[in-house]
Order: structure tokens, then C-alpha cells, then sequence
């Protein structure tokens, strides 16, 4: 793959490993050829690096591929999750997995990357239903105001959402930012 064609998102091995790329951004030159500076996410450790590339050097692409998989249970700082192609599972720790697991719940399905035919990591589907287990009562009055208050879901994070909503609502999450979005219908 040629410098100049990638994007955010491209996977790419660099240094024997797979990266995906976070940003990048061409910088023309002067004299000579442009450079391309990217950062990389290395897929392996999660260390994000920067690397700056002449513009037209070929770079290889990385051999990931996606599954889906079904997470099913926490095991002290482990997390088994079973491939739904295979049934073979697999586990990640804690460290791993990162804040993706603030919003992990039983038997939900998840994607999967494959580097080389072995899992590396999960990535949760951009919105989720959750059940409100705990939160303080909205006062009468404030739902107009467009405040917000801390509830805690099913999870176990903990997620600011307008003062209407009591213990045992659904609410729709954004698993990417963390943010409430919407009551979830019924």
C-alpha cells in the first residue's frame, strides 16, 4: 500500500506489527516529496506511536480480519468470550481489554479482531441498552432545566443522564464516549 492512500483506520504492519492508524496528516515539502506523519495504535499492546513516512514508500497491510464473538462471563481480571463461527473461547485480561469493559454485559455480541487466525481484541457495538440500578430521584421541576445526574447501569459504570429517569429505566449508551443518549423504547 502506498503512503499516500492511508486513512484512519487503515491496519498496517510497521516494525513486525499490526498497527491501525489514528491520524494522519500529508505535509508537502518544499523541495522533494511530501511526508506523511501518522500516529499508530499498535494492535498487540495498545502503545500509540508517531511515525512520519515519505510520501509514495510502500507499506504492507496488515492480515486482520473481523468475527463476531459473545462475551460471557468475568473471571477476576480475565474475560472469556466464545467465537460464535468455532464456539472456541478465548480470554482477555483486564489491562487488555481497557475501559471497554466499564460497559461489558453477559451475553452480549461483540466483534472481533483476528491477526494470524488469533484474537487481539474486541470492539463493542457503538450504542447499548442498560438497566439503571441505582441513581438519586430527579426533583420535581429540574426536568425542564436539562440538568444531570450520576446513574449507575447494569455494568457497573456510572453515566450522567437527565433527571426523569429512575432505577430500572433502559437507557440507550454510547459505548464509545460513554454518553447517555436516549431512553430506550419499549
Amino acid at each position: 500500500m502506498d503512503t499516500n492512500k492511508l486513512r484512519t483506520g487503515h491496519k498496517i504492519m510497521y516494525d513486525k506489527a499490526p498497527y491501525v492508524v489514528v491520524q494522519y496528516t500529508l505535509r508537502p515539502q518544499s523541495r522533494g516529496s511530501a511526508k506523511m506523519i501518522t500516529k499508530l495504535k499498535n494492535l498487540l499492546t495498545g502503545a500509540v506511536i508517531e511515525k512520519t513516512f515519505q510520501s509514495g514508500e510502500n507499506l504492507e497491510e496488515a492480515d486482520i480480519t473481523n468475527a463476531r464473538a459473545q462475551f460471557l462471563y468475568a473471571d477476576g481480571d480475565e474475560y472469556i468470550f466464545m467465537d460464535n463461527d468455532t464456539y472456541d473461547q478465548f480470554t482477555f485480561s483486564k489491562d487488555k481489554l481497557g475501559d471497554t469493559i466499564l460497559f461489558l454485559k453477559d451475553n452480549i455480541d461483540v466483534d472481533i479482531m483476528k491477526f494470524n487466525g488469533n484474537p487481539i481484541n474486541i470492539q463493542l457495538p457503538p450504542t447499548l441498552t442498560y438497566k439503571v440500578t441505582h441513581t438519586e430521584p430527579g426533583v420535581r421541576g429540574d426536568t425542564v432545566s436539562g440538568g444531570s445526574k450520576p446513574a449507575t447501569i447494569e455494568s457497573g459504570a456510572v453515566v450522567q443522564v437527565p433527571f426523569f429517569i429512575n432505577i430500572d429505566d433502559d437507557i440507550v449508551v454510547n459505548t464509545i464516549s460513554g454518553d447517555y443518549k436516549e431512553r430506550a423504547k419499549s
